[in-house]
C-alpha cells in the first residue's frame, strides 16, 4: 500500500464508521418498527425515565434502551413523559413511541355520574374508575379557595357537580375534575336565573322521587310549606347532615338531632344542596306545580300520595307506611323512565 492510499484510508475509515453509526441510529429511530401486538403501556405517576425506558425495552416496544436514553437526553425529553395509559400500535417507530408518550393523549376512562349522587358518592365512582382518589376529590370539593375561584356561594361544591358522562385520563387531579364538572353545570344552566336556594331545592326534589313526572308537584309542596314557614321534614336532608357517619338506618334520634341539614328541626331550607341534581329537577325547582298540597307519602314504588291536610296525611301513612303488604316487592326502578 503506497503512502497516498494509507492516508486516504486513515481519512475515510472514520468517516465510514461514522456514517455506519449514523445509519444504525437512523434505522433504529426511524425505520425499525415495533413488531406488535398493539399494547396499552402505562407511565405511572412519578415514574422515572430509567424505569419507563427499561420497561419499554423489556416489552420489545423499542429496540435499543441506550439509544432511547441518549436521544431523549439530547432532546431534553427525559422529564417530559406524561403519566397515563397509552396505546402503542404494531408498526410504531421509536420516534413514534417518544411522540406518543410526550405529546399523545392518554387513554380516557368513560365515567357516568348519575343524577342525585352526592359528592362523597361521586368521589367513590371516580376512584373506582381510576380517575382520581376519593380523598383528593372530596378535599377539592370542600376547598374554600377553589369554591371562591368557581364562584360557588357555599363551603362545598355540592349541587354544582353536574351529573353526566365524562371522559378523564387516569390520575387526573381532583381539582381539575371538580372544575370540569362545575363548568359543565354552568354551561347547562347558563340560560336560567338560578340562585343558590334554587340549587338546594332542586337537590331535594331530585332525592325525593324516582318518578320524573312528580318533580314539579313535589317542588310545589316544598314551595307551599316554605311560604307557610312549615318545616320541610325531608328524610334525605337529614341523612345528608349525618352522611359521613350514616350506616343506612335513619333512627328517631337522628331526626331529633339539630344539624344544619335536619329539616325536621329547622323551618327553612337546609344549609346547602344535598346532592347534585339533573336538569329536570332544576327546572322543577324553578317552575313548581301550582296546587294546595302540603304533604306527600311514598307508595313504596317511587311515586307518592299527595294530601292537603294532616288528617289525610296520617291516613296515607297508615295505608302505605304502616301496612306491610303495601311495602312488599315494590321499587321505583320498575317505573317507566320518561
Amino acid at each position: 500500500m503506497n503512502k497516498k492510499a494509507a492516508i486516504a484510508l486513515l481519512i475515510l475509515a472514520p468517516l465510514v464508521a461514522a456514517f455506519a453509526a449514523g445509519l444504525r441510529v437512523y434505522y433504529s429511530l426511524n425505520i425499525w418498527q415495533y413488531p406488535g401486538p398493539s399494547i396499552v403501556f402505562e407511565v405511572r405517576p412519578g415514574e422515572g425515565f430509567a424505569s419507563v425506558n427499561g420497561r419499554l425495552h423489556s416489552k420489545g416496544v423499542i429496540n435499543s434502551a441506550k439509544l432511547f436514553h441518549r436521544y431523549s437526553q439530547v432532546q431534553g425529553l427525559m422529564t417530559k413523559f406524561q403519566a397515563g395509559k397509552f396505546e402503542i400500535k404494531e408498526g410504531t417507530t421509536m420516534l413514534g413511541v417518544i411522540d406518543i408518550l410526550v405529546h399523545g393523549t392518554p387513554m380516557l376512562n368513560k365515567i357516568t355520574v348519575p343524577e342525585g349522587k352526592n359528592l362523597f358518592e361521586i368521589a367513590a365512582i371516580f376512584e373506582s374508575g381510576g380517575v382520581t382518589k376519593a380523598a383528593d376529590f372530596i378535599k377539592a370539593a370542600k376547598d374554600p379557595d377553589l369554591m371562591k375561584e368557581l364562584a360557588i356561594p357555599a363551603e362545598r361544591a355540592e349541587g354544582y357537580l353536574y351529573p353526566d358522562t365524562y371522559s378523564f385520563p387516569d390520575n387526573t387531579d381532583g381539582e381539575d375534575v371538580v372544575r370540569i364538572m362545575v363548568k359543565h353545570f354552568r354551561n347547562k344552566t347558563m340560560d336560567m336565573d338560578l340562585s343558590h336556594d334554587d340549587v338546594i331545592l332542586a337537590s331535594m326534589v331530585e332525592k325525593e322521587t324516582g318518578a320524573a313526572w312528580e318533580r314539579p308537584r313535589i317542588s310545589g309542596v316544598f314551595h307551599n310549606r316554605l311560604k307557610k314557614r312549615m318545616r320541610l321534614q325531608s328524610d334525605p336532608t337529614t341523612i345528608y347532615g349525618i352522611w359521613e357517619r350514616f350506616n343506612g338506618n335513619l333512627r328517631k334520634a337522628d331526626l331529633l338531632e339539630v344539624t344544619d341539614y335536619n329539616t325536621y328541626k329547622i323551618p327553612a331550607l337546609p344549609k346547602g344542596p344535598i346532592c347534585n341534581p339533573g336538569l329536570e329537577a332544576i327546572k322543577a325547582a324553578l317552575e313548581p306545580e301550582s296546587h294546595q298540597f302540603l304533604y306527600f307519602v311514598s307508595r313504596n314504588d317511587g311515586t307518592h300520595v299527595f294530601t292537603k291536610n294532616y288528617k289525610d296525611h296520617l291516613k296515607a301513612v297508615d295505608d302505605f307506611q304502616k301496612n306491610p303488604s303495601a311495602r312488599k316487592g315494590k321499587s321505583w326502578r320498575d317505573l317507566p323512565q320518561n
